[in-house]
């Protein structure tokens, strides 16, 4: 079967090699000059399974509030006239039940356990590197109030299986040596010991390679414009005056799939929610954290990455703005050198954003639509790393009639229709 997949994102280049070893005739379209230079270039690094879980929550709407009065605010939204972005936060803020909760998080932890799985079997398969490490994530408490509500957390880890440490101060050093030089603000931390690490950029770019070893074609500096359709079947991708055909068609676009798949008819409850990050070389491999460090209060992700830190966080609903916000900067930079302050050298630091593919309910949207013969593997969030094996795997599984190895009907864009 010959496959279009368009996007080459960490999300489209895995579902273009699970299609590719499926045997299918595969094609990847991207605008961009190579694989993975928008969402996927520098976002935190986390292939974290332990950490997948709805933003919508019950108690978020109260939090929220409060974010939007920090100083260093985690969330950021801006006054818009922008329907889609109100009705978008009337979806998630009806997602902010137990029982929504409940739900969202067995389908995400589902996938993400699965796809960290299907990674490792990958690694193992092909050799691939991107500096990687299976080193867990350390979720670090600086209140008293927030280490007392880890069981909130806990109790749900224990549901799904996950594994994970309660840590007093003197653990967290154990596992982070270098915060024993700021362990005076520690009180605890919560410690998720299935979690790896990796760079995602650097893992598409190699996979992708790998990918045209087992005969995928990457057009890239391609524009799609539009999917044309008739009787139910999509029939062919439009790209400027170019009009590409094959037989099954897979939207795997990020936050740009809705505004493709709206004249058909399918309206993918997605919103960009921009995350900003910074990179910059270690100066003390001592002074550096030795995986993932995530700073509860700020709710930013500090990660090794070889000789590099990624540091990253912030949820700013801006529409499609990729603005460079200084602000946004200085909550990083605030964090990197409050808790690893000799670790990196910010004056060499990279500044970046991207546009995170959010849904409402924290779930992506893979599987197959009503069109006969197309496919969306989108809308993963923050997760689309952790997730984006097993995502890929799943797609091809379905599209090839094999069954897959996960439940999966409550994935598809079909869960919205009701």
């Amino acid at each position: 079967m010959r496959v279009l997949v368009l996007g080459s994102g960490v999300v489209g280049v895995s579902s273009a090699y699970y299609l590719a070893k499926a045997g299918h005739e595969v094609t990847v379209i991207d605008r961009q000059p190579a694989s993975g230079l928008e969402t996927s270039f520098a976002n935190a690094g986390q292939v974290s399974p332990g950490y997948s879980a709805p933003w919508a929550a019950p108690g978020i709407p109260v939090k929220a509030m409060k974010w939007l009065m920090m100083r260093h605010r985690p969330l950021v939204l801006w006054p818009s006239v922008e329907p889609r972005l109100y009705g978008w936060l009337a979806r998630m803020l009806a997602n902010c039940t137990e029982e929504a909760y409940t739900r969202n998080k067995g389908r995400m932890v589902r996938l993400a356990e699965y796809s960290r799985d299907v990674l490792r079997d990958l690694r193992v398969e092909t050799g691939i590197a991107y500096d990687h490490r299976e080193r867990g994530t350390l979720q670090l408490f600086r209140t008293r109030k927030q280490l007392d509500h880890v069981g909130d957390d806990t109790k749900v880890l224990d549901a799904y299986g996950v594994a994970y440490q309660v840590l007093d101060p003197a653990g967290c050093v154990a596992a982070e040596p270098a915060l024993g030089r700021v362990k005076d603000k520690i009180v605890g931390g919560l410690r998720l010991t299935g979690d790896e690490t990796g760079d995602a950029h650097l893992f598409t770019q190699r996979l992708a390679a790998i990918c045209e070893e087992l005969g995928v074609t990457f057009r890239y500096n391609v524009t799609v414009t539009g999917l044309q359709a008739s009787g139910g079947r999509v029939t062919g991708v439009a790209c400027g005056s170019e009009v590409l055909h094959a037989d099954a068609y897979v939207a795997a676009m990020g936050s740009f799939t809705p505004a493709l798949l709206r004249p058909l008819g399918l309206n993918l409850p997605i919103y960009p929610v921009k995350g900003y990050s910074l990179t910059l070389p270690v100066m003390d491999p001592e002074a550096a954290p030795v995986s993932t460090v995530m700073d509860e209060t700020f709710k930013v992700g500090l990660t090794r990455l070889g000789d590099r830190i990624r540091v990253g966080g912030t949820a700013e609903l801006a529409g499609f703005s990729q603005a460079l916000r200084p602000p946004r900067r200085a909550t990083l930079e605030r964090c990197v050198h409050d808790l690893f302050p000799a670790g990196g050298d910010l004056g060499r630091a990279t500044f970046w954003t991207g546009l995170r593919p959010m849904t409402p309910d924290g779930t992506p949207i893979v599987g197959a639509t009503r069109y006969d013969n197309l496919y969306t593997n989108t809308g993963h969030g923050t997760l689309g790393w952790t997730m984006a094996c097993g995502s890929g795997r799943l797609l091809a599984d379905l599209m090839s009639g094999r069954a897959p190895d996960i439940a999966h009907d409550d994935l598809a864009v079909s869960r919205y229709a009701a």
